[in-house]
């Protein structure tokens, strides 16, 4: 098989519509569109879930409820592997993770998460811990301090 010799399978490709090439090709004239109205002006035509002046659905459906999406707490998150970076003793503080580029936004705080393993003694402190990051850390005779 060479490249000159592929071709589209049969029927997997269709002509464009040339529009507006005289009136023998039953696109002519009005291309397509019909005559006047809003979809025959250039730029016509409704969004995509407009309902003729209907009540729209999201506006039929009842809102009910309180949610909490505006004032949840997000931390950034941090794994036992990216703390294997840091050297023998080393102090990790949020001021530090986000000068070394391991976290982006503080968020609502720094939380260290047990993934992976860790394989250096580090004095880490972060706004929250999961029970395995602290007892990784704290079994290579390291400290978890939450701030």
């Amino acid at each position: 098989m060479k490249l000159h010799n592929l071709h589209p399978n049969d029927g997997s490709t269709h002509a464009t519509k040339r529009l507006g090439r005289g009136t023998s090709s039953g696109h002519g004239k009005t291309s397509g569109k019909g005559h006047k109205g809003q979809n025959a002006r250039s730029g016509g035509g409704v969004r995509a879930v407009f309902e003729g002046g209907q009540l729209p659905l999201y506006r039929r459906l009842p809102k009910r409820g309180f949610t909490n999406a505006r004032f949840k707490t997000e931390y950034a998150v941090i794994n036992m592997t990216d703390l294997n970076r840091f050297e023998d003793g080393a102090a990790i503080t949020p001021e530090l993770l986000k000068e070394m580029g391991l976290v982006k936004n503080q968020l609502s705080g720094i939380k260290v998460l047990g993934n992976g393993t860790l394989e250096k003694k580090v004095n880490v402190k972060a706004h929250k811990f999961s029970a395995k990051a602290v007892e990784q850390i704290e079994k290579l005779g390291g400290k978890a301090e939450v701030i």
